[in-house]
């Protein structure tokens, strides 16, 4: 939680959320990890979740995702790819 206050991550208000709830805090995640060790430990963090799982690619969706996708598939050394939102749908 330390890093999301330090990078200025950590919004207090009233936000409006991607699925319409609402919400009185708010992570913007890309102000992390604009920081490159601070992207390389959360990418080693996921890694670290999926350890027993053999993995040959990532996905990640375009908005808010492409930056720690990448960085998890150049640690495990496997391909990313993005998906988009195309009429409220990923694709």
């Amino acid at each position: 939680m330390n890093i999301f206050k330090e990078t200025g991550a950590l919004l207090e208000g009233h936000f409006v959320l991607t699925s319409g709830r609402h919400s009185a805090t708010y992570f913007q995640c890309a102000k992390v990890l604009q920081y490159p060790e601070h992207l390389s430990d959360f990418a080693a963090t996921i890694i670290d979740h999926f350890k027993n799982t053999d993995i040959d690619k990532v996905i990640s969706p375009a908005v808010g995702g492409i930056v720690i996708g990448t960085e998890v598939g150049r640690q495990l050394s496997v391909k990313t790819i993005f998906t988009e939102r195309q009429e409220g749908k990923m694709t």
